[in-house]
């Protein structure tokens, strides 16, 4: 054991009084849990993180310590895990940022906790710039087939970073978000950590567009006693006859999160004062778990004898839960006013597991059967044995982020067997989903007795059957019939199986040949995959295999010292070919500055996916092929630009140069009043506020139009202008600026 460490000597008692304080409000939180080996290794946790942390400081400037203490009370008091959690939890750092040891934390705690503490250390330097966070990325979600704790920490170790983050300088927090969309918040959504979820997403909009997220939290301030009043006069008839129930309840309003809204607005293309659906009334009961079904059924319908129900939109996710062991009636009414309004009904212990999701599940595991994690794991274990696994990081990355599913589809097997499925599955997912072994000898599917394509997609209560052949083995094509992660790692691993067999032969044939030129095969072969251009050799030998591909080394190559070089031309032209700079267009190309220093106009061009606008904030992305590109952070790829390629983002801003200029797209949409609506929008841009129409296209349908418009303008300011002066127009619904 790790003598005692004199803390005091290592802050000043100021700062010492705070870290107290801080650790104190853990301790408390969790003390009801802890024995006395507990305590000893939570005390001994924080000497060893004051320790390794006692010259670090945060962008803040408080001691750095605070964060993993912080990082602790949230996985108690946010995810109520127990005492070996919180010890790693302030551990957590401590091995990535010190002399630290991973074998002294074993040595110290033991191997549970120093197993979770290796979960939650990053890797450095292990593999290339593209991939190193894509590395990290798999390495997090690898665990969860481990200890599903290493995520629940990582996870509170991210919500206090952005909780944070506004210390951080901008380069960093536009990193942070995206890397949380990116994953984090998909990952929250599967665990059932709905509180988590939203607050990421409410937080990295925050960082990302806090122009948005500004506006619609100002709205909603000023509409809060409103809104309270209207939800008080809904749910007092309720609240009457609920009572008559005799069972302990709560019934009350909750706004919807602020990122909801905003995809509300753009969704629906109208302003923010027609948008009713700011909250959602939520009922839960106090009830034993062999009543709760029954008693949700009853609010149920007392709630649609108040108020008029719309059948359509009730979702019962209490006689089949989500696939994340979401439990929950919903349903929309009409209330007061003829408002639609979203009522949920549930019990606390459903309430508990909506909220707290993963760990409150395994609390309440032996009240009642829910294996639900259990199959969810089952896959996720099943794509990390995959042998194709391991081959290619970004591609696992991807297939694992199709699991974290937003909307799902139930369908049955022909004995009746419920398969939960991500919504847009297909027939051939439904294959994979029942075994890997139906998949790969999958020939036909029948749905609902009626043979259809392996692309078709499943629908709520389809019943599924698979017609299989031993000789069938999956093709190319079947990537583009499929979408779970798990049909996606499975088809390429069996892909590269046949690859590698197919390439044997040919792997065999250019061995020899290296062998007549006298030079080793393993110190050579890289070389002859790199100059032609293959990831790997694998791809070489199946090129080969295949004859897309034939090699001469005497012609292609020279021999000097036992080792193949290409002929140096050839080497140049290839560099050449990657790295030519490119002029974007004849239209003036705006300054910038990249990393501080003056761009030139030969070294970046916009992106043609998001049209940035001088205004808008800009960041460059350094493309392989096509040299420096630079993106707004608003950009639809920006948030997987920023979250996997990290270290080919350079900073960039606009320079304060005058007379550049930007075409931009804008959708007009509104009610088609008859002849003149061309004529009125392009008077109101080109001759009332002087700018340049590059395009007009305009259809219309039953009274509706829509118009998209190329516009010119010299700034973000100018281009807001134009937007609010045409949806003050007269039958204009919405104009919204597209990529």
């Amino acid at each position: 054991m790790q003598a005692a460490i004199d803390i005091s000597t290592l802050h000043d008692r100021d700062e010492l009084a705070v870290i107290k304080r801080a650790y104190r409000k853990v301790r408390n939180s969790i003390r009801h849990l802890m024995d006395d080996k507990d305590e000893r290794d939570m005390d001994l946790a924080l000497e060893i993180a004051i320790d390794a942390h006692h010259d670090q400081r945060r962008k803040s400037g408080e001691p750095y310590i605070l964060h993993p203490i912080e990082v602790a009370r949230i996985c108690v008091d946010e995810i109520g895990l127990g005492p070996t959690a919180i010890v790693a939890a302030i551990l957590h750092d401590v091995v990535e940022d010190s002399d630290y040891t991973s074998e002294q934390i074993h040595e110290m705690f033991g191997a549970k906790i120093g197993s979770i503490v290796d979960g939650l250390t990053k890797l450095k330097g292990l593999y290339d710039v593209g991939s190193m966070q894509a590395e990290n990325f798999k390495r997090v979600l690898s665990s969860l087939v481990q200890d599903v704790r290493v995520v629940l920490i990582k996870m509170a170790d991210r919500l206090h970073n952005l909780r944070t983050a506004g210390a951080m300088p901008r380069e960093k927090q536009l990193k942070i978000a995206s890397e949380t969309m990116y994953i984090y918040a998909p990952l929250a959504h599967r665990l059932g950590l709905y509180s988590f979820k939203t607050e990421y997403e409410d937080l990295c909009m925050k960082l990302t567009d806090r122009d948005t997220y500004s506006m619609v939290a100002k709205k909603l301030q000023e509409t809060k006693r409103a809104r309270n009043k209207y939800i008080k006069e809904f749910i007092t008839p309720l609240s009457e006859q609920i009572g008559e129930l005799d069972v302990p309840f709560r019934i009350f309003g909750r706004p919807k999160s602020i990122f909801s809204i905003s995809n509300k607005i753009k969704k629906k293309k109208v302003p923010f004062e027609e948008i009713y659906d700011l909250f959602a009334i939520r009922i839960v009961v106090d009830v034993p778990v062999e009543k709760e079904k029954s008693i949700c059924w009853q609010v149920y319908s007392i709630v649609t004898d108040v108020h008029q129900p719309i059948p359509e939109r009730l979702k019962d996710w209490v006689t089949t839960p989500k696939s994340n062991g979401y439990e929950s009636l919903h349903t929309t009414v009409i209330g007061p006013q003829g408002r639609f309004v979203e009522v949920q009904i549930r019990s606390e212990r459903m309430d508990q597991i909506a909220e707290r999701g993963f760990a409150a599940h395994w609390k309440y595991k032996g009240l009642k059967k829910m294996n639900v994690y259990d199959i969810w794991l089952d896959n996720v274990r099943e794509m990390m044995d995959s042998p194709g696994s391991s081959t290619n990081t970004m591609e696992f990355v991807s297939d694992f982020k199709t699991n974290l599913w937003a909307e799902e589809v139930f369908v049955y097997t022909p004995k009746g067997d419920l398969k939960i499925l991500p919504k847009g599955a297909t027939a051939l997912d439904f294959a994979f989903a029942i075994h890997s072994d139906i998949g790969y000898h999958c020939t036909g599917v029948k749905v609902n007795n009626k043979i259809v394509p392996m692309g078709y997609k499943l629908s709520h209560g389809d019943q599924v059957s698979v017609l299989t052949n031993k000789s069938q083995k999956p093709n190319e094509s079947w990537l583009k019939s499929v979408v779970t992660g798990k049909a996606r790692s499975k088809i390429r691993s069996s892909l590269k199986e046949e690859k590698r067999k197919q390439g044997e032969l040919a792997k065999e044939n250019l061995m020899r040949k290296f062998k007549n030129l006298k030079i080793g095969f393993e110190d050579n072969i890289d070389t002859v995959v790199q100059h032609f251009g293959f990831e790997s050799r694998p791809e070489l030998y199946f090129a080969l295999a295949t004859g897309k591909l034939t090699i001469n080394l005497k012609e292609e190559f020279t021999v000097v010292n036992n080792r193949l070089t290409p002929p140096e031309k050839k080497k140049v032209e290839k560099t050449e070919e990657v790295k030519r700079p490119r002029k974007s267009s004849n239209q003036k190309q705006p300054k910038i500055f990249i990393n501080g220093e003056p761009g030139n106009v030969y070294e970046y061009a916009l992106a043609t996916c998001c049209n940035p606008v001088k205004g808008d904030s800009i960041f460059g992305y350094t493309s392989l092929k096509s040299g420096l590109k630079i993106h707004r952070f608003t950009c639809p790829n920006a948030t997987h630009l920023l979250a996997n390629y990290a270290t080919r983002v350079v900073p960039v801003n606009w320079a304060s140069d005058i007379g550049s200029s930007f075409t931009v797209d804008l959708v007009i949409n509104g009610m088609d009043d008859g002849p003149g609506v061309v004529e009125r929008i392009s008077n109101k841009i080109s001759s009332q506020l002087g700018i340049n129409i590059r395009s007009f296209q305009i259809k219309g349908d039953e009274g509706y139009f829509e118009g998209r418009v190329g516009i010119i303008v010299n700034n973000v300011n100018q281009l807001n202008m134009v937007i609010n002066e045409l949806k003050k127009m007269e039958n204009i619904s919405s104009v919204t600026r597209i990529n």
